[in-house]
């Protein structure tokens, strides 16, 4: 029997939006509960340091107006560990972040950061909140989590929508070979793979057939649909598009 796969919908750029005019227009939460409607498995929400789209009072909000689970991604950082245990969403990844990006860059540096990492991770699965890490398909990485005793790493899938986006074919086979490879090593070891970050219509389905992978979480592209067709429409879609690769 394949195994399900689960999909999680970043709901951050609806924030961004609001936030460009200030105001409570487009409200996050809304679109929370389009995504529950649809058939949506989750909702991520990345609250940066310096608060860009979702702010604090909409995690309240948003675990309010939804029984869906809470991704909440956060920096390694004192500050957004006192939020998380505070909220206590359903689950924390950890990823990186500078100030000067426009989004994330790339995976965590999981290997070289084992001691900032430690106790943030320690603390998170003590008050039962399942930890994810952000990292490239990379074995070094993989190993520092299991090391680390994480239950779930989220691979950035970056380099592979960009090589889809240039139409270079090989280096396309290569990452999506990586992201395969390490979904299979990664479930081997006991932990959960998932994946996200530039998946579209067009390059979700290579990912989402890889069987040990059980959830893409995928926002900015949705979104954007959503200007067009409606977010309801745009979250449909790719899930049919997900059950179809699976």
């Amino acid at each position: 029997m394949t195994n399900p796969l689960r999909l999680g919908v970043n709901i951050d750029h609806v924030a961004t939006i609001r936030n460009a005019r200030g105001g409570d227009h487009p409200d996050p939460v809304r679109a929370a509960e389009i995504v529950a409607r649809v058939g949506g498995d989750g909702i991520t929400a990345h609250l940066r340091e310096d608060r860009r789209h979702i702010r604090d009072d909409d995690l309240r909000r948003i675990q309010e107006a939804t029984d869906l689970p809470l991704n909440l991604e956060m920096a390694a950082t004192e500050e957004m560990l006192e939020i998380a245990l505070a909220h206590k969403p359903h689950a924390a990844c950890i990823v990186p972040e500078k100030r000067e990006e426009r989004t994330t860059e790339g995976g965590l540096d999981a290997a070289g950061q084992h001691n900032t990492l430690a106790p943030i991770v320690w603390k998170l699965k003590d008050n039962g909140i399942r930890v994810s890490l952000f990292i490239e398909a990379d074995e070094r990485q993989l190993d520092a989590a299991l090391k680390l005793g994480v239950p779930v790493v989220e691979f950035h899938t970056g380099e592979y929508a960009h090589a889809h986006l240039d139409g270079d074919g090989d280096k396309l086979a290569r990452e999506l070979k990586r992201i395969s490879d390490m979904a299979a090593l990664a479930a081997k070891n006991g932990i959960e793979p998932h994946a996200g970050h530039g998946l579209t219509y067009e390059n979700v389905q290579p990912i989402a057939a890889i069987p040990q992978i059980a959830e893409l979480n995928i926002g900015h592209y949705l979104v954007g649909e959503a200007v067009f067709v409606g977010l309801e429409s745009a979250v449909r879609h790719m899930r049919e598009l997900m059950d179809e690769a699976r």
